[in-house]
């Protein structure tokens, strides 16, 4: 256990509305490893996004009911984190690739903008190099005309292009953990295949 990057062990929760508490996860149980790929398979429903966003502290405290269990990083149990200290490991040491980009992305912010905010929260660079390092994460997402996407709306570019923005964010601050929620559902086969040979890519980096 203690080599392991994250460890889950025995994570049991649901959701409690109007008194009556919904199970989700019963006793789950992994570990990720430095530089391993590990997917989670299951049927839809089946609680592989719930265990992601728990990583994250992202599940509605208000509604949420954890039975019992460990989410370890570092050393940390981080369900036992407040949410302080939580905003300081999302984004910088594990980050999310969300399923569905349009609604993850903000539509009132340019894209490259978005990219900006995590780079400001999580870094020191000096104003003058958060663009320039936008661009090169956009081209090393091999993302076309990385300045006109940079000044691009999300509603303006593709569903394949806005997957990459998502994954330009994601891996921003170098993350030790990168979480991919089913990315490639919305696309198209083309665009699935180029967004998986990415991600492996990134990985070997």
């Amino acid at each position: 256990m203690k080599d392991a990057l994250l460890h889950i062990e025995n994570l049991t929760l649901g959701f409690k509305q109007n008194g009556v508490l919904s199970p989700v996860l019963k006793k789950v149980n992994f570990q990720l490893f430095k530089n391993e790929i590990l997917g989670i398979v299951g049927e839809s429903g089946s609680g592989k996004s719930v265990t992601n966003l728990a990583v994250l502290g992202l599940l509605p405290r208000k509604t949420t009911v954890i039975n019992s269990g460990k989410i370890l990083y570092g050393g940390r149990d981080l369900l036992t984190l407040k949410e302080t200290n939580l905003q300081k490991i999302r984004g910088k040491e594990i980050s999310m690739i969300f399923q569905e980009p349009m609604s993850s992305l903000n539509p009132s912010m340019t894209c490259g903008k978005q990219v900006t905010e995590i780079l400001k929260r999580h870094t020191n660079l000096a104003k003058n190099d958060l663009k320039k390092q936008v661009l090169a994460l956009f081209k090393q997402v091999k993302l076309p005309r990385p300045e006109g996407v940079f000044k691009s709306y999300p509603h303006q570019i593709s569903g394949g292009q806005k997957q990459r923005v998502m994954i330009a964010m994601a891996i921003a601050c170098k993350p030790k953990i990168l979480i991919a929620d089913e990315p490639t559902t919305a696309l198209d086969v083309t665009v699935q295949k180029d967004i998986i040979n990415l991600l492996k890519e990134l990985q070997r980096e």
